[in-house]
């Protein structure tokens, strides 16, 4: 493979299966992009935090170095075996796990993070480390879980906001790369109260909201043929709740992605109930659009 310029793929590596096997899905999506790997271990200096029982001997730094290599040692052979004609790099930072992904998210295109780890990386996805991560990363950020496919769509929840719209561009991108259909699908429920003060209205047309889902779908897809023709894109409507509707979606699909904010039936995509239920219950990998729309 020759490598196009551009900035690596990122992962982190803490020595645990979930992490090897967010090195595997980053080495194959490397080859993809046509990137270099980065794979990094954070070192968190572990000796002021373990308990050690009484009479044990507590390791050297040069021992806990030499244990942060061989786990990116590990990574990077699974790294080679997954993509063979990847380069890769490895480093060990000084520092705990969100400074240092974030830290190194300024110079990678994408940011892999496995859904589960241990060490400097544990709870990656159900606990704040990953909140984090996917809230201020500078690139794109992919969540390993569920089954990952090499067919079938590639799927994005879109609302007529800009940061939808960004998604879509990244999806296309993705979709483009995989060589695989993209679909793209609005949701659309009947009028819900935001709050006190905010009746609902007596009488409503349930077409007229379905019209004007109708038209966020062929808003989003101008244009999308012109820039992309080689792409094959569906639109799809859907009542729903959206976050339901992605995970219905993400079991026949190999990649979903949805934006960093949203509104409407998408408000809240990244940091609200729609984006935290579909990260923790897709069944394919889930990607968000942060940073320059479909990599840099």
């Amino acid at each position: 493979m020759t490598t196009t310029k551009g900035l690596p793929i990122l992962v982190g590596a803490d020595g645990s299966e979930c992490s090897l096997e967010a090195v595997r899905t980053a080495a194959a999506e490397a080859a993809l992009w046509r990137r270099p790997l980065r794979i990094v271990h954070a070192f968190i200096w572990p000796t002021v935090r373990v308990a050690v029982p009484p009479g044990a001997i507590r390791p050297s730094v040069t021992e806990l170095r030499h244990a942060a290599e061989s786990v990116l040692a590990e990574a990077a052979d699974e790294a080679h075996k997954a993509a063979p004609e990847v380069p890769v790099e490895t480093a060990v930072v000084d520092g705990s796990a969100v400074p240092v992904l974030l830290h190194d998210s300024w110079d990678a295109d994408l940011l892999v993070l496995g859904d589960r780890g241990l060490g400097g990386f544990g709870s990656l996805v159900l606990g704040s480390v990953a909140v984090h991560c996917v809230a201020h990363a500078a690139c794109p950020v992919l969540v390993v879980r569920g089954e990952r496919r090499t067919e079938g769509p590639v799927v994005v929840g879109v609302d007529g906001s800009p940061a939808s719209a960004a998604a879509l561009e990244c999806a296309a991108a993705e979709a483009e790369r995989r060589g695989a259909e993209l679909v793209v699908l609005h949701a659309w429920l009947h009028p819900v109260s935001a709050g006190p003060g905010d009746p609902l209205p007596l009488v409503y047309d349930p077409s007229i909201i379905e019209d004007a889902g109708r038209g966020i779908l062929v808003e989003a897809l101008a244009g999308l043929a012109e820039r992309r023709p080689r792409l094959d894109a569906r639109p799809e409507l859907a009542h729903g709740a959206p976050g339901r509707l992605l995970v219905d979606r993400s079991r026949a699909a190999q990649l979903v992605v949805v934006g960093a904010h949203g509104r409407g039936a998408f408000a809240g995509l990244l940091l609200g109930s729609v984006s935290q239920y579909v990260i923790h219950h897709a069944a394919c990998p889930v990607m968000v659009a942060r940073g320059p729309a479909g990599g840099r």
